[in-house]
């Protein structure tokens, strides 16, 4: 039962992401084009859609799609897997704890990280390739698709910069263990009063989960972002893997040239992305698994 249960979680949590990454792409758009191109007059979210379709194209809130759900595909399998599997070894029948969430989101956030990020850095190059940018001092790109990303990034800049912006990626493992630790400690303690979960309580259960993960980490993920393009002329040293030494130069510059709201730039979109694609994804990962175990006969279990 419990392999049944795993192999259902890991295909509706990526349906569900999948749905949610799709539906709020342009708002990633606007958040990834506000963390980057830090010479953007507009500041808020409709303001720089607005701008993007006008400047790119109607289509252009949605270039770089493919790569990125390819690379979500591939992240939520290993993150989920892993967590999974831990959690089956670890737990073994017994009922789980919000401890226990925790450090398996942490453990299984460091293996997604170190396994994906390569994904991640050639998506956000696609993502922001033909963009209309304020920063004279962003270097243009020229690739032909994922293989060639790949090709172009190893050739000119060698292997390791397909792991840019590694050090604050492994950093942000607490915000999907943030997220689900409040996630899974809401649902124990409703389902203590109630048989099932509500549209409404996964709903509101993911959307407050991430939202708190969300704002505390967001500098962290400017900076990330930043490294991840690596395209600025700026000192080479910040174009590398993301030591701390380089986070915490390119948090201190951020502040000096942009103030302390500069760290925050995208947060308005971002935030309003993520905690609807967390709320939305939670919801389809519960009504599918719901419908699922009701078609095939099975009891679905309260504590999992």
């Amino acid at each position: 039962m419990l392999d049944i249960y795993k192999c259902l979680g890991k295909k509706t949590n990526s349906k569900g992401s999948m749905t949610a990454m799709t539906v709020f792409f342009p708002l990633d758009t606007a958040r990834l084009r506000l963390q980057v191109d830090e010479k953007r007059k507009s500041k808020t979210t409709p303001a720089v859609l607005l701008e993007i379709i006008k400047e790119e194209g109607l289509l252009a809130p949605y270039r770089g799609w493919f790569p990125v759900i390819s690379s979500l595909c591939c992240s939520n399998f290993v993150y989920f897997y892993t967590f999974n599997s831990l959690k089956t070894l670890w737990v073994k029948g017994q009922h789980s704890t919000t401890g226990k969430d925790l450090v398996l989101g942490v453990v299984a956030g460091v293996v997604n990280v170190l396994l994906t990020t390569p994904l991640w850095v050639v998506n956000t190059r696609l993502k922001l390739q033909g963009a209309k940018f304020r920063n004279e001092d962003i270097v243009p790109t020229n690739y032909k698709g994922i293989i060639d990303a790949f090709h172009q990034i190893i050739r000119d800049e060698g292997a390791s910069a397909l792991w840019n912006g590694t050090f604050p990626s492994l950093l942000l493992v607490f915000n999907p263990a943030i997220q689900f630790m409040f996630y899974e400690g809401f649902k124990r303690k409703l389902l203590k009063k109630q048989t099932q979960l509500t549209s409404l309580d996964a709903f509101v259960m993911g959307a407050v989960a991430k939202a708190v993960a969300t704002t505390l980490t967001y500098p962290l993920q400017t900076v990330q972002s930043i490294l991840r393009f690596g395209r600025h002329r700026l000192n080479p040293e910040n174009r590398t893997l993301g030591s701390l030494k380089n986070v915490l130069y390119l948090l201190r510059e951020r502040v000096r040239r942009f103030g302390l709201m500069g760290l925050y730039k995208g947060l308005e979109a971002k935030l309003l992305q993520t905690v609807l694609t967390a709320a939305l994804m939670f919801l389809v990962y519960e009504k599918l698994t719901a419908a699922t175990f009701r078609v095939m006969g099975l009891k679905h279990s309260r504590t999992h």
